[in-house]
């Protein structure tokens, strides 16, 4: 999509005051709720969701917490030990164990067996009498709670069409059935680009929707199956010189090299795009928190040449290099051949004429079946390298997925003092050094990383020089990160019939910039922007690369360092689907960095659904506020200190006391009318959400449109005093709206918004 020259940016600066949008302007009759009483829970279902929190990682946070630590005094590396049976054995001492390294025994220095498991079973949904109500929203997780992380990578640029089929069939189950609470989880495809890197999410109809999106790649390297027909060699056909020399100078003018033909530069090209998404998935993943995985579905990865061993050699490197930097993120990748049980043999869509020499045929048959092992040479090779499984030869994906899961339940971290020669070079080059690990009780298998580069990590950490490669880094993080403070809000809005924007408000902590002095008392600062909008295929529609400058003095200085300020952005959207902003923000003269992502469901509103724009919330200022007993008075002491910021803060922060008033507005879109007068049959009803069980849900109110004339877009709203009794904490509020006028899926809708309790 072109970018719009509508595209509206400001820098709202505490000194200025703000007039929200037509979502958040506009004034209709309230509803004042009171939650404090502690309510039993209704359901533990997952909701759709507009804004997805997800753990965010405190500046200071490093890769102290990581499984893998490569250094000049401490290696320390994962093993899973298994039985027989393949059921983890946990119980195993440190005297039971040898470690070597090429072939040299080293002395452990620490072992413990490490659990990933939450503790906790999958709930299970309570019955609700109207299955259309929407559910609860999802529960945040914060970094402490995340047991594991998972990257479910389909590789479409190496899947066939019935594969995928199967594929998202697997993913659908192990959404419902086999994700558990702690379970961070990204659906992504390597034919996506940068826009590959979706959010991580606890989120299952998030989740479900990013699988809707999962297609079949025409250009991959699989084509329409698994396998092609044997059909004549068209050089048969044809004689071998003509049509050598026409399909030699066809390649040429496509830039092709002349020793290639197209399909096996188009087999290396994608090989080395599956290889790219995967570092790029790994890079991001590396300060997720839990354990980390990445399990690749896709039809091979190969990176074997029975003709050109040099090939072979050089892409088996280049994997090796990818699997050494998965093991230094404490990434294990698992793999599955989605293909299932093939058959090699021949079938009805082969080429057999009468005249055909068997021999031939034969030699065709085991060509295809060796070329199907050789495809399965990276995949196999990915997961041997980072101690993960290589799950083939069966048709049950779902099955393989739990075996994968059952997997990840637990490790034993295992350290050791290397020698000098682990970090040795040859010929200026690092060595790889090769694990084996042993263990003194029959019966068992382990199953480890192979082994690791001799390049310490304070040498293996990639340096930022310029702007461009810093921002790179830190826009491709999935989650908020960096030294400097960001909290991003994005909503969904339609302010015609004709027109659907995603207004977005991003905060930023500036008391972590670096200020330089001016005269006559001035402070400045610069700062870096950069936002990238995705649709679902992947493609920017829209991007922003901007330097702004803040300058102040005085008080509002000091307002400016206490309260940050409010970067506003405003993308038109062209057509419905789900959208991810990506943004980055750079202290120009620090060089500090900070990341946000957030995804948006833009619904279609041509379909006459009923549909909900995002949430905006703030507080209500003191001076407003009625009094209404104990908690209001609690608001008008306790809360004082929050109110002297703008309510554009308020609404991007949202961070507010104990008794406060919030106020929180939306809109309504496409509800049904009836009568000369065409006024709609409307409830709605709010709900709080704290740690995921709900604590306060509001009665069904009948809603009363007033004076509002457009019944398509119809504002409303209310006011929610936060009593004394809500503890501290992260709470999710939820607006349900009920169109009685309306039949099926289409009478109920709701949206979410998230916010803090402090003392």
């Amino acid at each position: 999509m072109k970018r719009e020259a509508s595209l509206m940016l400001a820098l709202l600066l505490l000194a200025a005051p703000h007039v929200p949008s037509r979502t958040a302007a506009a004034r209709t009759r309230q509803q004042q709720q009171t939650p404090t009483a502690q309510q039993q829970p209704t359901s533990q279902q997952q909701s759709t969701s507009q804004q997805q929190p997800t753990p965010q990682p405190s500046p200071a946070e490093d890769s102290d917490e990581d499984v893998v630590r490569i250094t000049t005094n401490l290696v320390q590396f994962d093993a899973v030990v298994t039985d027989k049976q393949g059921r983890l054995v946990t119980d195993l001492r440190p005297e039971e164990f040898e470690i070597l390294v090429d072939g040299k025994r080293q002395e452990i220095t620490n072992l413990s067996f490490i659990s990933s498991e939450s503790g906790t079973v999958t709930p299970r949904p309570v019955a609700r009498p109207d299955k259309t109500a929407p559910p609860p929203p999802p529960v945040p997780l914060r970094v402490g709670q995340v047991h594991r992380t998972i990257a479910l990578l389909v590789d479409d640029l190496g899947t066939s069409f019935q594969s995928l089929i199967m594929v998202r069939r697997a993913l659908n189950k192990f959404v419902d059935e086999q994700m558990q609470p702690g379970d961070l989880v990204a659906v992504m495809q390597t034919g996506r680009g940068l826009g590959a890197l979706q959010q991580f999410t606890t989120d299952k109809l998030l989740l479900h929707r990013a699988i809707e999106r999962v297609r079949w790649n025409p250009l991959g390297r699989s084509g329409t199956t698994a396998f092609a027909a044997l059909e004549q060699d068209p050089l048969e056909q044809y004689g071998s010189d003509t049509a050598s020399a026409q399909q030699k100078k066809a390649d040429e003018e496509k830039g092709i090299p002349a020793e290639m033909g197209i399909d096996e530069f188009r087999e290396e090209i994608f090989t080395v795009g599956t290889l790219g998404a995967l570092n790029f998935t790994i890079r991001g993943m590396k300060k997720l928190p839990g354990r980390k995985s990445i399990v690749m579905f896709g039809d091979g990865l190969p990176i074997f040449d029975r003709e050109d061993l040099a090939k072979s050699n050089h892409l088996r490197e280049k994997v090796r290099q990818l699997a050494d930097l998965a093991n230094r993120a404490s990434v294990v990748i698992y793999t599955m051949d989605a293909r299932g049980l093939p058959y090699t043999g021949l079938t009805a869509a082969d080429s057999i004429s009468p005249g055909r020499d068997p021999n031939t045929m034969i030699n065709a048959t085991n060509s295809r079946a060796a070329d199907y092992s050789d495809s399965q040479e990276g995949l196999r090779f990915l997961a041997e390298q980072t101690g993960g499984l290589f799950v083939h030869e069966t048709n049950d994906l779902g099955g393989g997925i739990e075996r994968i899961i059952e997997d990840q339940k637990g490790y034993y971290l295992i350290g050791f003092r290397p020698d000098a020669s682990v970090f040795e070079r040859v010929k200026g080059s690092a060595h790889f050094n090769n694990f084996e690990v042993k263990v003194r009780r029959s019966g068992l298998r382990v199953r480890t990383r192979a082994g690791f580069y001799g390049i310490p990590e304070s040498e293996a950490k990639p340096v930022r020089r310029t702007r461009a490669e810093q921002i790179l880094a830190a826009i491709t993080s999935p989650l908020t990160s960096g030294e400097l403070s960001l909290r991003l809000t994005s909503l969904f809005n339609s302010p015609t019939e004709k027109t659907s924007v995603v207004d977005s408000l991003m905060h930023i902590d500036m008391s972590q910039f670096k200020f330089t002095d001016e005269p006559d008392g001035w402070k400045k600062a610069v700062i870096d922007v950069v936002a990238l909008t995705f649709g679902e295929d992947g493609q920017v529609v829209d991007e922003l690369n901007r330097t702004e400058t803040v300058r102040a003095r005085g008080d509002a200085f000091s307002q400016i360092l206490k309260h940050g300020v409010v970067y506003a952005m405003k993308v038109p959207i062209k057509k419905p689907g789900a959208y991810q902003l990506r943004v980055a923000v750079r202290d120009a003269l620090s060089e500090k960095l900070g990341s946000a992502s957030q995804f948006i469901e833009v619904p279609d509103l041509k379909k006459d659904r009923l549909a909900l724009s995002g949430i905006f919330m703030t507080i209500v200022p003191v001076a407003v506020a009625p009094k209404a007993g104990p908690a209001a008075a609690a608001q008008q002491t306790g809360g004082a200190d929050a109110d002297d910021a703008s309510p554009l803060q308020n609404a991007t922060v949202r961070r507010f006391r104990h008794g406060s008033q919030v106020e929180f507005q939306y809109h309504i879109y496409n509800a049904r009318t009836e009568g000369p007068a065409g006024h709609p049959q409307l409830q709605t009803q709010v709900r709080l959400f704290h740690d995921g069980q709900p604590v306060f849900t509001g009665p069904l109110q009948t809603y009363d449109p007033g004076k509002q004339t457009d019944m398509s877009h119809l504002l409303a709203g209310g006011r929610l005093q936060l009593g004394a009794s809500l503890q501290p904490g992260d709470y999710v509020l939820q607006v349900v709206v009920n169109d009685a006028l309306a039949k099926g899926k289409s009478h109920s809708t709701a949206q979410w918004i998230d916010f803090e309790i402090v003392k």
